[in-house]
């Protein structure tokens, strides 16, 4: 996936921007009421009132429309963590910024786990893209902030893995585990692994 961070978003016309934001807000809309399996051109191009070639020639295909769900919802997510209000964003102390932050990606894993999961076709790739490096610069960021005991690289990797999208969807899909039990979980681990400095 050709992630833009959060800064680095590239222009557009605007009605070509327009018209790729009525598609996405149509996609995701369809996402959350019907499934990624449901969504259709078709059922796309009626949704945001445009043609489907309109669609192809922007995205390309159901796949590079995907991935810009995808996209999309971890620029959102980054935005959220630098510019956004507390706790996931500034102005308040590193260990609640730290727990706010499992739940804010679980999120985006419950909307787009599938097709990032689908995208994850080279081992250890994922460990490489732009939005995994934002997530552990993030967490190793707050874990110094808090004075975490221990080596920040390896407990920033450990807390990522317990929100990775192939954990999560077994959890979720397999186990039925709820959000609410997955996210009450990360703020745990979080305050049981990062004590406040006395």
């Amino acid at each position: 996936m050709d992630l833009h961070v959060v800064g680095e978003e590239p222009p557009e016309r605007g009605d070509a921007a327009r018209n790729r934001q009525r598609v996405l807000v149509a996609a995701n809309e369809l996402l959350h009421s019907c499934g990624a399996e449901a969504l259709t051109m078709d059922a796309l191009a009626e949704r945001a009132g445009v043609g489907k070639g309109t669609i192809f020639r922007r995205f390309g295909s159901r796949a590079g429309l995907m991935r810009a769900l995808v996209n999309e919802s971890e620029i959102d997510l980054q935005r959220r963590i630098v510019f956004g209000p507390p706790p996931l964003g500034p102005g308040t102390d590193p260990i609640s910024r730290l727990a706010a932050f499992g739940p804010a990606v679980l999120e985006t894993l419950e909307l787009h786990g599938a097709v990032i999961l689908a995208g994850q076709t080279k081992p250890g790739a994922r460990y490489e893209h732009p939005a995994y490096q934002f997530q552990l610069t993030h967490v190793l960021m707050l874990l110094r902030q808090a004075r975490a005991a221990g080596d920040h690289r390896l407990l920033a990797e450990s807390l990522l893995a317990t929100i990775d999208v192939p954990l999560v969807r077994f959890q979720r899909n397999q186990l039925g585990m709820s959000l609410d039990r997955l996210g009450a979980h990360w703020e745990w681990l979080v305050r049981a692994t990062v004590q406040s400095p006395s």
